[in-house]
């Protein structure tokens, strides 16, 4: 089968790679209908975040179990079914409490000796644990199809930050970054009740998304003006509920200075770079909470599937560029030169 593999930075191509096959009675092998390429895909891309040559990467997919392994009792070939970005067995301590990216058996899509979500097949680990039956008829639906493969990581991402966060009915909400996962926290935000939502962002094809999604306000600035026109919003105050999407030290360092005090922040952005942007000083004179992390999508997946097949969220529009999987690298490329705000994959 064809598959996207990773050689060395801005080196991204499609090979034939060995089709996947049952290793394990727990296995499954799913055929995939739709993946996409994410931000944190970026930092492999670019270098920042090392890889073998060769290996294989993508981590977010929906479509068709092939064949199961013999102790799979959930699913059965022609099944469709999405993926959340890392898998789990379901069973373990962790997985009982919902955190399922600790998984003691779990792993990531992409990892060194593991299938990626990007190509036209994958072998799935601890299918029973792992994956989400999804209705048949949505196979026929492109537009349905989109919005249930943001389930797979950035709509429960940006679920897992407005959690942390603290976002509630009434609440007002900032959200720092206008990639797929801070608009998905709009999104997420303005489904938990989120009275005022402030969106900061620069790129105005985003920004109205952000708007489509539930934002009432933006603040295109960066820096110290963006914590300025943030207060100047909020009665010199902030917003008790504060996402942070992005993970660089000045991402965080923003997220601080536009808490209230008292209020929480949400992280999810990958952090990237030696800094991390926090004063603990600062957080406790003030009493910010932070908490985040690694989103254990899987744990949310039953929770926002049933708004996405009833339309009551769309996230949808974060893809806004379509490739077939011989066009992976070039839809790399889009994304990093933010051509595109992230890209779908029919292989």
């Amino acid at each position: 089968m064809r598959a996207t593999t990773i050689h060395a930075p801005y080196d991204m191509r499609v090979e034939e790679v060995p089709d996947p096959r049952i290793q394990e009675p727990t296995d499954a092998v799913l055929r995939v209908l739709r993946a996409c390429i994410c931000g944190s895909d970026l930092w492999a891309y670019r270098g920042e975040a090392a890889r073998q040559k060769g290996q294989r990467i993508g981590h977010e997919f929906l479509g068709i179990v092939e064949e199961t392994g013999s102790d799979v009792r959930g699913f059965k070939a022609g099944d469709l079914v999405v993926a959340p970005f890392m898998w789990s067995d379901g069973t373990c301590d962790y997985c009982t409490e919902g955190l399922t990216t600790s998984c003691e058996h779990g792993g990531f899509w992409g990892a060194v000796g593991h299938d990626g979500g990007q190509g036209e097949a994958v072998r799935v680990p601890h299918a029973d644990g792992t994956l989400v039956q999804l209705p048949a008829d949505a196979a026929s639906d492109d537009h349905l199809l989109s919005a249930l493969l943001t389930l797979s990581d950035v709509m429960g991402t940006g679920h897992h930050a407005v959690l942390g966060a603290g976002v509630r009915e009434g609440s007002t909400v900032a959200v720092v970054g206008d990639g797929a996962v801070g608009l998905c926290a709009v999104l997420a935000a303005k489904r938990l009740g989120a009275e005022r939502i402030i969106a900061l962002g620069r790129h105005q094809v985003r920004t109205d998304i952000a708007r489509k999604f539930g934002a009432t306000d933006v603040v295109a600035e960066r820096g110290e003006e963006a914590v300025e026109a943030v207060r100047a919003l909020t009665r010199g105050q902030g917003a008790h509920c504060v996402v942070e999407a992005v993970g660089t030290e000045q991402s965080m360092k923003t997220a601080v200075n536009i808490t209230r005090d008292g209020g929480a922040i949400g992280f999810v952005g990958v952090p990237h770079g030696s800094g991390t942007g926090l004063d603990l000083g600062v957080m406790f004179d003030r009493n910010i909470a932070l908490r985040g992390g690694v989103a254990p999508v899987r744990t949310y997946i039953p929770e926002l599937l049933p708004d996405v097949l009833a339309g009551t969220i769309d996230p949808s529009p974060v893809f806004d560029l379509t490739v077939g999987l011989d066009e992976v690298p070039e839809g790399y490329k889009a994304m990093d030169a933010r051509t595109a705000l992230k890209v779908m994959v029919k292989p």
